[in-house]
């Protein structure tokens, strides 16, 4: 099958991104996630941030359900995770891979930043949904990032 899309998402693969999992509690407390490079910071104050999610996710009820999400931007040495919640798998979230801050959202325990945010805004856009949140506590680390350029992760990639 022919993706129709494909001229148009190799256009917009041109520009790198980092790769970060975005992560909620579904209504049965469960852990969600998602592989994100839609990532943004939007206003320091209010400290904002957003991300775009797909209507067709499979995190997507989660998410709409969710008062808060978690954030973790990856490491270099963090390609399989990025691989494993890119798509859902048997092997998903998993407790003790995540830990809450504040709004006991869940946040991977290795990353090299964290954001811990309560939703303030959902915004529906073409086939996706816009999650503005309000960052109530983040932190960071040293480190190299997780790069995607190109459809592919940035040469190196999954190296510590």
């Amino acid at each position: 099958m022919t993706d129709k899309y494909r001229p148009l998402k190799d256009a917009f693969g041109r520009f790198a991104t980092g790769i970060a999992v975005a992560a909620c509690r579904g209504p049965d407390k469960s852990i969600s996630a998602i592989t994100i490079n839609s990532f943004t910071s939007v206003s320091l104050e209010p400290p904002l941030v957003l991300w775009c999610l797909e209507n067709r996710s499979s995190t997507y009820s989660a998410f709409i359900s969710a008062e808060s999400y978690g954030v973790s931007i990856l490491n270099a040495g963090q390609k399989d995770a990025s691989q494993r919640f890119a798509r859902f798998v048997p092997d998903g979230p998993q407790e003790e891979e995540f830990e809450g801050l504040v709004t006991g959202a869940p946040i991977l325990k290795e990353r090299l930043a964290g954001f811990d945010c309560r939703i303030v805004s959902r915004h529906e856009a073409g086939d996706h949904v816009v999650l503005v949140g309000e960052v109530v506590k983040f932190d960071s680390c040293d480190g190299q990032p997780l790069i995607y350029f190109a459809s592919n992760y940035y040469p190196g990639a999954g190296k510590s």
